[in-house]
């Protein structure tokens, strides 16, 4: 794969992150303690991040390296599922996992 077009997939899955977690441009430049300009550049692909800045920007989207560089979001969607099954009442963690048994089969 091109290195363009790679950046403009990191690009695409960093904007939607940010806009999963409703925070603007802006709020993720301060989060990072970064420019709102360097923000735009890594979500149109235009520029490569660096590791310091990657770090930063995977605290502060709560997601993994993994899922900037390659997309794989399995790790963090996991988490934040189990948060949401713990928030349930009894009753509904059993339909859903009779559910989840269903579609298994």
């Amino acid at each position: 794969m091109g290195d363009e077009k790679l950046l403009k997939e990191i690009g695409v899955r960093i904007n939607a992150r940010r806009k999963e977690l409703k925070i603007t441009q802006e709020m993720l430049a301060e989060r990072m303690d970064v420019s709102v300009q360097m923000i735009s550049n890594l979500e149109l692909g235009k520029k490569a991040i660096r590791p310091e800045n990657l770090v930063k920007l995977c605290n502060a989207l709560n997601v993994s390296a993994d899922y900037i560089l390659r997309g794989n979001r399995a790790d963090w969607e996991m988490l934040d599922f189990m948060g949401k099954y713990a928030q349930l009442s009894i009753e509904n963690q059993q339909l859903l996992e009779k559910l989840a048994e269903n579609l298994i089969k």
